[in-house]
Order: structure tokens, then C-alpha cells, then sequence
């Protein structure tokens, strides 16, 4: 959590306190609290602060915590974007951090999944990143046009038919999806927890590089039909396949998809067309992990608890089956 010397995300940073550190908290004006820290005042944002303290957070206890559904957790970390990594540079929004989830299980695989839960970062579409780590122009439309150089540094995200916001049920399928990769003895990388989280695609991106083994982020299209899910495959490109990080990973981005779509399919979910669709993307272009954009489905699908259950047990049948066949 940053602690900063005003009430603005522009004021500058004094320090930062882990998750589940208990503060001293003077004022509240519902945006900004003004709390002391190691005896020093300063002002963080309310929505992060609680009188409760979190299930998933051990506050420095060494034994397993066991919560719901079968889910161990031994620790729970910040990650916070280190501006030393491969990339990070390209990065423009960053003040916030991922978490990472060490499992408890005695019988924990020793396998780590970031779970990114798309969009979720406020002002996001106003800060333009490299669409390519090389500064070569996007080879696919999207989002962003084909020919694009830069694009949004994270998009807002769709809505859909009954008015809910995309980024919501991203947010509920990456929890949903977290509980049940920890119980089945997985580490899991949060990107996300809460409504906003201020870091953008390509900090999203180095962050999984460097904590985990896959990088999966949840989204559902824009179209209205129900189509059902898909992956954005790698584009048959030449330029695109050729350039790094591109090049030494674009087929492991495939077979995790191809993998995760497989999943789904068994579990009973709709696969729209072959379950892949070619796209340039940011996540793709400066991945050094195998690393999927799964659409889950589109503004017409949907979006339940049940149906996000359903969803969730066949990611987790092909996360496992990816995984199993890395051994």
C-alpha cells in the first residue's frame, strides 16, 4: 500500500506497507485516510484500508492457514513492479502490486499461476505504452488499429447486456479461479483483487514474468452473440514470430491456449469457432512466460456464479494438463 504526502495519486510516494499491517488511522474523508506510520503521518487511499484483517493474510505467522473449499495458504506477499526487470521500463502506470499466494498443502506442486484479472485500472486509456517492446508497429487490429505504434496502457473494458461492467466479472473469475488453483496445491499470483489496481498491461505482464510459470488473463469480447470461448492465438506473421520476446515464446503461448480451450470444452462450455483468434497483443509481445488472453465468452454470455464456476473447473482442467506436460 503506498503512503503518500497528500491526497492525490500525483503526490509523491513517502513508503509503502505491506498487506495486513496494522496502521494507526486518525481521519477518513471516504477517498483518503490520514494515518500514521512508524510514526509518521501520511495519507492512503480508504478502499484499501479495513477493520478486519483479511482472510488470506498471515500478518508474519509461520503455520498453514486453512480457509474454504479445501485451500491452504503458508504466506502472502506484495510484489510490487522492480523497475531492474526485463521490460519494466515500457511500463507507465505501476504504483500498485500484484500479491503472491505461497500454497500450504503438504502436497503443494511447486507451480506458480498469475491470474490476471483484465482491466480493473482507473485512467488506464489515457496513458499510451509501446505496443512493442522494439517499437515495431502492431501486425493485427484489436483494440488498436494494425499499424499502431503505441496503444492504450490498459482499456476500460467493455459492459455488458444487464449493465455490469467487464472488469467486475473479471475480478469474480480470477477469485473464483484463485480458490480453486490453491486447492488444488497451486502458488497463484493476484494481479488484481479489487476494483482498481494501478498497474497497467505492461506491468502486468513483467510482474507474471518474473513470479510464475504461466500467465493467464481473464476477458470476455465485445461482440453480442454469446459466442462462447477462444483464445488470441499468436499471428502467423513473420515479422511478429521473428521478433523477442516473441520469438522464443509464441509456441508455448499456443499450446497453453490450445490447452486451456481443450479444458473448457470438457467441462462443458461453449467454444466459439476453432478456439483461437489471431491477435498482436501487449501481453504477448513482452511475455517471457507461456501467457494466454482467454475470452471467456462476450457481452451477451452468461456471467452467473454458476456459470463462472463452470468456467473456472475447466481453466483449472487445462492449467493442470499444460502444466503436467512441462514435467
Amino acid at each position: 500500500l503506498n503512503c503518500r504526502e497528500g491526497k492525490s495519486t500525483d503526490s509523491a510516494v513517502l513508503g509503502t506497507v505491506p498487506r495486513g499491517t496494522k496502521i494507526q488511522r486518525e481521519s477518513d474523508d471516504g477517498t483518503w485516510s490520514r494515518v500514521t506510520v512508524n510514526g509518521n503521518a501520511c495519507y492512503v487511499a480508504s478502499r484499501y484500508l479495513s477493520s478486519q484483517e483479511p482472510a488470506s493474510v498471515l500478518d508474519g505467522k509461520s503455520a498453514a492457514q486453512v480457509h474454504e473449499k479445501n485451500v491452504h495458504v503458508e504466506s502472502s506477499k506484495d510484489v510490487f513492479l522492480d523497475k531492474n526487470w526485463e521490460f519494466a521500463s515500457f511500463s507507465k502506470i505501476n504504483s500498485e502490486a500484484a500479491v503472491y499466494y505461497k500454497n500450504g498443502r503438504a502436497d503443494r506442486k511447486g507451480k506458480t499461476v498469475c491470474v490476471n484479472a483484465g482491466h480493473g485500472t482507473r485512467g488506464g486509456s489515457s496513458m499510451k505504452t509501446l505496443c512493442h517492446p522494439d517499437g515495431s508497429p502492431k501486425v493485427t487490429g484489436g483494440t488498436t488499429g494494425a499499424g499502431a505504434v503505441y496503444a492504450s496502457a490498459i482499456s476500460s473494458g467493455m459492459t455488458f447486456a444487464d449493465g455490469t461492467p467487464e472488469s467486475t466479472v473479471t475480478l469474480a473469475m480470477a477469485k473464483k479461479l484463485k480458490d480453486k488453483l490453491l486447492a488444488e496445491g497451486y502458488d497463484v499470483v493476484m494481479i488484481r483483487e479489487e476494483e482498481d489496481v494501478q498497474l497497467d498491461n505492461v506491468a502486468r505482464t513483467v510482474i507474471a514474468n518474473n513470479t510464475a510459470d504461466i500467465h493467464i488473463s481473464l476477458h470476455w469480447d465485445s461482440t453480442t452473440s454469446d459466442k462462447g470461448c477462444f483464445f488470441m492465438s499468436v499471428p502467423d506473421h513473420r515479422s511478429y514470430r521473428a521478433m523477442e520476446p516473441v520469438a522464443s515464446h509464441w509456441q508455448s503461448h499456443n499450446a497453453l491456449g490450445e490447452s486451456l480451450v481443450k479444458g473448457l470444452k470438457e467441462k462443458g462450455n461453449k467454444i466459439f469457432s476453432s478456439g483461437a483468434m489471431a491477435m498482436d497483443l501487449t501481453q504477448t509481445s513482452y511475455s517471457t512466460i507461456p501467457s494466454v488472453d482467454i475470452e471467456l465468452g462476450d457481452k451477451a454470455s452468461d456471467h452467473s456464479d454458476a456459470a463462472l464456476e463452470k468456467l473456472a473447473d475447466g481453466l483449472v482442467l487445462g492449467i493442470g494438463r499444460y502444466l503436467d506436460g512441462q514435467k
